[in-house]
C-alpha cells in the first residue's frame, strides 16, 4: 500500500468516526527539517562546538581527500 492509499483510507476511516482528518503527507516537512536544523545546531552550541558551518567544511575535507587520492 502506498502512502497516498493509506492516507485516503485514514481519512476515511476518520471522516466515518467524525474525527479530524489526519495532514496530508510531506505537509509538515519543511517545518520538520527546519526544527532538526536548529536541534542540531543548539547541542553544538552547548558541546562547545561552532554551530554553522560544519557541513561545509566537512565536504570541503571529504572533496578535497577524495582529490588527493585520485592524484596520486
Amino acid at each position: 500500500m502506498s502512502i497516498t492509499q493509506q492516507y485516503l483510507l485514514d481519512t476515511y476511516r476518520s471522516r466515518q468516526h467524525g474525527e479530524p482528518v489526519p495532514p496530508a503527507p510531506g505537509r509538515h516537512d519543511r517545518r520538520l527539517v527546519r526544527e532538526l536544523r536548529v536541534q542540531r545546531q543548539f547541542q553544538a552550541v552547548l558541546a562547545g562546538r561552532p554551530a554553522q558551518g560544519r557541513m561545509r567544511e566537512a565536504m570541503v575535507r571529504l572533496l578535497h581527500g577524495r582529490r588527493r587520492q585520485v592524484g596520486c
